[in-house]
């Protein structure tokens, strides 16, 4: 067993899954950028290309709550290295037939619609499995390192996407069904000690299913912290949502063209990776307590001056302060709900906390949208700006969030 002062960098299971899911969500990003392109280039519809982004993101609303009962009924490990070979079908597939000149908006719809389901059961199944793959004490760290690898894959892969698509519209999909194949070896390479899989009842398999579903629900329901933390989280998420989308449209009024729009957005990028690669450090200043407040204040107060701004390099200084809190509420958050929840029901109550952070998304763009049609961008801003009091409010006098600065360990959590 390792001693729990070693470095993760010396955990061999931890850089692991670190490496391989930079490379993996490397991949991800430049696709992102890639399937729009994609079809509009083969069909020249906006719409259409919304509908493939929908497809896409079906399986977040479809199968979280599911996946979550039955990652924890599963190996997680094993559901991981599935979802990796089911990822690398779906997108090499897509490369295979653009080489072959046959690719079709059916196909294009179908590879996103089992990349995002196989998508929905990794995410769980990682973040059921971290707890086992490094020390108690280890965790918030480990949360850092992978909010840094997500900033920073935000920032390579999708400029990198849109420069290969250019360079030919199969080279993005065959770059991604790589880096899936990078992360199947890298999770193949994990040792952990297989987990005895719940005895199936006699009742119905799907009743049986729902049941489990329940009781992940019930839990969140009577933890008053984790129920509140998964609520703000949404609310967060939507008005981030709605807000790049405003700040995109709020771009071109100040002068700045799509490289100028481009470097406000890098610029949130940029603010995400220096906070991520701050986290670790804060909570050993402030109690828990005061880094997810002070988190949401900081949203509040930064938010308004948005709309105040009068060049685009303002606003990429705005909004990377604000990118740069995100990780720390990340880090302190998730650490906090890793030490409460039960390991046998990290996956369902994961998959709630997945449903409502990711499935809040398109709600946001929704918003965004409709607040640019009935105002101009700077009111639109200012209307956000008044939901981000409202979250820093609710999260200042609700009880619930005001938790204790030190957290015992959750038992059972021993490296593996």
């Amino acid at each position: 067993m390792r001693g729990r002062g070693e470095s993760l960098w010396r955990n061999r299971n931890f850089v692991l899954l670190w490496a391989g899911q930079t490379f993996s969500e490397i991949g991800t990003r430049m696709t992102s950028v890639a399937f729009p392109l994609l079809v509009l280039a083969l069909t020249g519809s906006p719409a259409k290309a919304g509908v493939s982004g929908f497809a896409a993101t079906l399986p977040y609303v479809l199968f979280y709550l599911p996946a979550g009962a039955l990652v924890d009924r599963w190996d997680r490990r094993r559901v991981m290295l599935f979802c990796e070979i089911g990822q690398f079908v779906a997108l090499g597939s897509l490369a295979v037939a653009l080489v072959l000149h046959g690719v079709t908006f059916a196909h294009v719809l179908a590879a996103g619609f089992l990349s995002g389901s196989c998508f929905v059961f990794f995410s769980v199944a990682q973040r059921a499995l971290l707890p086992a793959l490094v020390p108690s004490e280890r965790l918030t760290e480990a949360l850092a390192r992978q909010e840094a690898k997500s900033r920073s894959a935000a920032l390579a892969g999708s400029p990198l996407g849109g420069f290969l698509f250019g360079l030919g519209h199969a080279l993005p999909f065959l770059a991604d069904a790589a880096s899936y194949l990078v992360s199947l070896g890298t999770v193949l390479g994990i040792r952990t000690e297989r987990r005895d899989a719940p005895r199936p009842s006699e009742g119905s398999w799907f009743r049986d299913l729902l049941g489990e579903i329940g009781t992940g629900l019930r839990w969140l329901w009577h933890e008053p912290f984790v129920r509140m933390s998964v609520v703000l989280t949404s609310a967060v998420n939507l008005m981030f949502q709605a807000l790049i989308l405003s700040l995109i449209v709020l771009c071109r009024p100040l002068g700045a063209g799509s490289a100028g729009t481009g470097l406000v957005l890098g610029c949130f990028g940029v603010g995400g990776l220096v906070g991520a690669l701050a986290a670790p450090r804060v909570p050993n200043l402030m109690s828990s307590r005061s880094v997810a407040i002070g988190v949401t204040w900081i949203w509040a107060a930064t938010a308004p001056l948005l709309a105040l701004a009068t060049s685009p390099y303002e606003l990429a200084a705005i909004i990377a302060c604000m990118a740069f809190a995100g990780p720390l509420w990340n880090v302190v958050v998730v650490g906090y709900q890793y030490e409460v929840i039960p390991d046998h029901l990290l996956g369902r109550v994961k998959s709630v906390a997945l449903l409502a952070g990711w499935g809040s998304m398109p709600l946001g763009q929704l918003l965004g949208g409709y607040l640019l049609s009935a105002a101009d961008p700077r009111t639109a801003v200012l209307l956000l700006s008044l939901l981000s009091i409202a979250i820093a409010l609710v999260a200042t006098l609700n009880r619930s969030m005001r938790m204790d600065a030190t957290i015992p360990p959750r038992p059972g959590l021993q490296p593996q």
